[in-house]
């Protein structure tokens, strides 16, 4: 199973930008999908997931500010940032669990893409 991230960029304060995430390899299921990110010099921390069995969740940092969501039919899921702030500069990583075939776990990550936020 293999995750494509795509999106990010440089933003000012303020602003905006989106980030999607697709799924290939036709997992038998996917459990788990979300969104973490990495700062300079900072672990890496949970910004956003979708749990099947419990729904989303987000970083206290990001609430009322992030949307995360997802397109099952295309195996995506995607990340809108608006109100974007310095602090959420970093890389983001987007990571998917589940089950390639039934009885096959896999947990797998992309590649990272860039978010910039800077006057």
């Amino acid at each position: 199973v293999q995750l494509q991230a795509s999106g990010g960029g440089l933003a000012q304060p303020g602003e905006s930008l989106g980030l999607s995430c697709a799924v290939s390899g036709s997992p038998f299921s996917i459990n788990h999908i979300g969104w973490y990110r990495q700062a300079p010099g900072k672990q890496r921390e949970l910004v956003a997931t979708i749990v099947t069995s419990s729904g989303t969740n987000y970083a206290d940092s990001v609430k009322g500010r992030f949307t995360i969501s997802r397109d099952n039919a295309k195996n995506t899921v995607y990340l809108q940032m608006n109100s974007l702030q310095s602090e959420d500069t970093g890389v983001y990583f987007c990571n998917a669990a589940g089950q390639y075939n039934p009885g096959v776990p896999f947990n797998s990550w992309g590649q990272g893409t860039l978010v910039t936020v800077s006057s």
